[in-house]
């Protein structure tokens, strides 16, 4: 009966550490979206510089931000940060128990620009904010596993991959791998004209949006929303979007892991 007991005891015992585990993971996946109060206060935080304000409205960042859905405690990504200005709005979504990497590659540390970013992390303080500079192929600072990403944005930026000669191919698959399951792939670029695929990349600073949706699903997402809150359908997309004679036309896609 004293066996008997035991064993009884040590199911118990099991199963309150499953249930503690279930309880642990359902919190985690139902961690609701930030509010529209909350994504305001992102972007009128007193801290944040005058330009980047001035850009918000260009960009539609509070449509962006709510597209986007970075939540608190996620672990993110953003592809090409450039300057910086998408990570950090996204390291003030994920709060203190987050971590975003702006990703850079050693290409772009090598030029003028790459004092920028790190002055924007050194300004910005937070701890949940870290530069990550890695080729475009391999993506994952060395101390961050696979499968250990909520999210990942690439932000007007996939276009150069065509002329920089980056193996696209590779860097999807470094993002699906990077990513965990159910975790978002969401894109941002300027729309090309059918049948140009990414061949004015560097002429146009465009992109096929049917081309780019066609890479990303090669490597095993879905797509399941799109974002039109940048559209302009009087874009004839034959200029380029640093001379535009009207607002560029703009996509933005969000994708899925299975």
């Amino acid at each position: 009966m004293q066996f008997v007991s035991g064993v009884i005891k040590c199911r118990w015992l099991v199963w309150l550490m499953a249930l503690a585990a279930a309880t642990m993971l359902a919190g985690c996946a139902t961690q609701s979206s930030l509010t529209a109060d909350q994504i305001s206060a992102v972007l009128l935080a007193p801290d944040r510089s005058e330009a980047d304000k001035a850009n918000d409205s260009r960009r539609k960042a509070r449509e962006m931000l709510a597209f986007i859905d970075a939540r608190p405690g996620m672990r993110a990504m953003d592809v090409n940060a450039g300057g910086g200005y998408t990570a950090e709005m996204l390291a003030r979504m994920v709060g203190a128990t987050g971590r975003v990497i702006a990703h850079n590659t050693p290409l772009f540390m090598e030029n003028s620009n790459k004092g920028r970013i790190e002055e924007r992390v050194r300004a910005y303080g937070g701890k949940n904010l870290i530069l990550g500079v890695q080729p475009y192929e391999t993506l994952l600072p060395p101390d961050a596993a696979k499968g250990s990403l909520d999210l990942v944005t690439f932000m007007f930026n996939y276009h150069d991959l065509g002329w920089l000669g980056a193996d696209r191919a590779r860097l999807n698959r470094a993002v699906f791998e990077a990513l965990k399951p159910g975790g978002h792939y969401v894109l941002a670029d300027h729309s090309g004209r059918p049948g140009t695929g990414i061949s004015e990349s560097k002429s146009l600073h465009r992109i096929e949006e049917a081309f780019l949706r066609k890479e990303i699903e090669a490597a095993g997402f879905k797509l399941v929303a799109e974002g039109n809150f940048l559209r302009n359908p009087a874009d004839p997309r034959d200029k380029s979007v640093f001379k535009p004679a009207q607002p560029n036309d703009e996509f933005v896609l969000k994708f899925q892991k299975p």
